[in-house]
């Protein structure tokens, strides 16, 4: 079985670096940090023109009409640029929920405005910080109107759209939130990474109505994660590989002793370790894009193995990086943070590996 990328798809991946190279260096992110903005404008307006926020969309709903592989390899190069935009809530949950769940008038409205970047979307399951679990949800839906608070929710002063995780009944439902009515107030919250901001939603009989068919229920909930969590692996394994870079470009310029300290055999050992690390989350992620783009029944297990493994490898290459710099490593000048506190951010964002190692476990045994 192969799991490598077809020449065309390859391309498209260069062809997403070059863009981002030369329209989001790491000065971007650092800018939307100084400045307290959310996310840089321009760059989100260049990606939809790209057809990044489409590109497993279909045509009749305006997307470019690729496919959930080449926006893996989109995802990773974000990933690498450490891009401040909201990429991830807005395409690999709002998106995909709708493609997969949502009913034909949902898609009709609802797609094209994303595909576009009109319209800004974000998951809502959280209700304080910790774990994400379904059993503590309490926001609710009833006669089509939602009441309750999120908290943290991904990009919550820009979002247009929410997708909010409720209880009907005693039932975990899917519900979609028009997020710029007056029933809706968005607090902002501090949060590790800056260019990826958090904030409070407080639903107050807020217009809504279920995700597709009913809403789904928790299964149909585990799926939207599982999907997600594939395609933020890629991200994060895209962070991992520029941090790894970097911080070997930067060990091989920095001399002791008369010599680079990059020919230390301790950094070289750890550097290898790093390095193995990495491809192993490449690997479970390549191994989680097959099972996403054929809808087999191993994305289940699929997507926890590349959670698990993308989240450890980033959060090591952003220990690494700061430690192999050295004193630099800890100043604000230096890029190290910012991969530092990517890696924390996308850490957390599904839940932490902790519970992606037990949801693994509990699917194992079932």
């Amino acid at each position: 079985m192969n799991f490598d990328f077809s020449e065309e798809q390859k391309l498209l991946q260069k062809t997403a670096r070059d863009y981002l190279a030369e329209h989001c260096p790491l000065a971007s992110a650092r800018s939307v940090l100084e400045g307290g903005g959310s996310h840089s404008d321009e760059l989100w307006k260049g990606v939809a023109e790209m057809g990044w926020l489409g590109a497993a969309v279909p045509e009749e709903f305006g997307g470019a009409g690729f496919g959930r592989l080449e926006l893996a390899l989109l995802a990773q190069e974000v990933g690498r640029a450490l891009a401040p935009i909201p990429f991830g809530p807005s395409v690999y949950l709002v998106t995909e929920a709708l493609l997969e769940y949502g009913s034909d008038d949902q898609r009709q409205r609802l797609l094209p405005r994303l595909a576009s970047g009109d319209l800004i979307g974000t998951f809502a399951f959280a209700e304080r910080a910790g774990r994400l679990d379904a059993d503590q949800v309490s926001a609710t839906f009833e006669n089509g109107r939602v009441n309750g608070a999120k908290l943290p929710v991904p990009d919550a002063q820009v979002a247009g759209l929410g997708l909010v995780v409720v209880r009907e009944g005693g039932a975990v439902r899917l519900a979609l939130v028009d997020l710029a009515g007056d029933s809706v107030e968005a607090e902002a919250h501090e949060s590790i990474d800056g260019s990826r901001p958090q904030g409070r939603l407080v639903f107050s009989n807020a217009p809504a109505e279920l995700l597709g068919d009913g809403g789904g229920d928790e299964e149909v909930l585990g799926r939207v994660l599982d999907r997600a969590a594939v395609l933020m692996a890629f991200e994060q394994v895209g962070g991992a590989e520029r941090a790894l870079e970097l911080t070997r470009e930067f060990t091989l310029g920095r001399y002791a002793f008369g010599r680079p300290i990059a020919s230390f055999q301790a950094l070289k050992h750890r550097m290898a370790d790093l390095y193995a690390a990495i491809q192993l989350a490449t690997s479970n992620a390549y191994y989680g894009a097959w099972a996403l783009s054929t809808g087999d029944p191993e994305l289940a297990t699929a997507a926890c193995g590349a959670r698990i493994t993308a989240s450890d490898a980033f959060e090591l290459a952003g220990v690494e990086m700061i430690q192999m710099y050295g004193g630099v490593g800890y100043t604000w000048e230096y890029d190290c943070h910012l991969f530092y506190r990517r890696a924390k951010a996308l850490g957390l964002a599904l839940g932490g590996a902790g519970e992606w190692r037990e949801r693994l476990i509990q699917r194992l045994e079932a």
